[in-house]
């Protein structure tokens, strides 16, 4: 019997490194595999984007069928247009043993959480405000008004902290790759969770 992967959600303001630490994550040699879920967009895909590999491109209309429907975790209307997450793609991934990863705000993790309440929260924050700030400058890439209202929504993101089951403070990344991959091994280690993977071993114990 396949043991069921494990629903993670990781959010973060931006700056905080979510990213590059579910990229090294995904890296690590790993006991059961992991993938980063893929959201739904009513978007048009950029340059270099692949549906299904970035997102999953779908038009306005289907995707408000599929909110009528009642078929997202979560699901949000950003600038215009539709982000959600898939139940139906997500439960089939976690039957087959895939521990799955979703990048989202609180909001969504919010959402997620009254139709899955097992899911595991992760919180990444910054190790100061000035610090999150230093690596928003140092992307060299945003304005100075994009510059302040990252700073503003990150307060906001901050403020939400208290909703998640764990919280990385990214100050060191090898560290704080350290806890994320402990908090992986953790949720694998659950007597839920090794009742079915060792369930030979439990039967040949007590026979």
């Amino acid at each position: 019997m396949t043991t069921p992967g494990n629903l993670f959600i990781l959010s973060a303001p931006s700056g905080a490194g979510k990213s590059s630490l579910i990229g090294a994550l995904l890296k690590q040699a790993s006991a059961r595999p992991m993938q980063v879920s893929v959201s739904h967009t009513t978007r048009d895909p950029r340059p270099g984007e692949v549906n299904g590999q970035h997102y999953h491109f779908v038009s306005k209309e289907t995707f408000e069928e599929e909110i009528t429907q009642n078929s997202f975790y979560e699901h949000a209307e950003v600038f215009g247009n539709y982000y959600g997450t898939s139940e139906v793609a997500i439960d089939e991934q976690l039957a087959q043993g895939i521990d799955v990863f979703l990048d989202i705000d609180w909001q969504g993790a919010q959402q997620v959480r009254m139709k899955k309440p097992s899911v595991t929260t992760i919180f990444i924050c910054p190790p100061s405000r000035a610090e999150l700030e230093n690596r928003l400058r140092s992307r060299g890439q945003d304005s100075e008004e994009i510059i302040q209202s990252r700073m503003e929504q990150a307060q906001s993101e901050c403020s939400h902290y208290q909703e998640f089951d764990y919280i990385i403070v990214n100050d060191d990344f090898d560290q704080a790759l350290l806890d994320l991959t402990t908090i992986v091994n953790n949720q694998r280690l659950k007597r839920s969770q090794q009742v079915i993977a060792q369930e030979q071993l439990f039967a040949d114990l007590l026979a």
